[in-house]
């Protein structure tokens, strides 16, 4: 039976969702579609390091899994986006390890040329399973 998407708007989520005029995550049909999220800072500024960066953006995805009752050890996919995927993929892989554990999701990393955020470096998305 398909149910409605329920729409997960964390309440720490900055006012930039609004403006761009996406939801932060989706749940619909047992799992949770958590949109990409890049390590700028709340106050919109991005530091310059990939390793501060993906801290920040995997931080902006657990408000989105808390906020569905879930957490990272419900992640069964992730997909990556990076600006000199080769260049900065050893220190994302170790921030990655501070967040995503074993089982592994399923992981797709995209080398690109830009990113809708200035400055940004990196951008995660998530497909999460919903509990319940």
């Amino acid at each position: 039976m398909k149910e409605d998407p329920k729409v997960i708007y964390p309440e720490q989520a900055p006012d930039y969702y609004r403006d761009w005029g996406f939801s932060p995550a989706i749940v619909s049909n047992g799992l949770i579609f958590v949109s990409g999220c890049t390590g700028t800072r709340d106050d919109g500024s991005v530091p310059e390091g990939v390793g501060e960066q993906t801290r920040i953006a995997f931080k902006r995805i657990n408000l989105s899994l808390k906020e569905a009752g879930v957490d990272f050890s419900d992640v069964i996919e992730m997909t990556t986006y990076h600006i000199g995927l080769n260049h900065h993929l050893k220190e994302f892989r170790k921030v990655k390890s501070e967040f995503i554990g074993e089982p592994y999701p399923a992981w797709t990393a995209v080398g690109v040329s830009e990113l809708a955020s200035k400055g940004a470096l990196i951008e995660i998305k998530v497909v999460a399973r919903a509990r319940g």
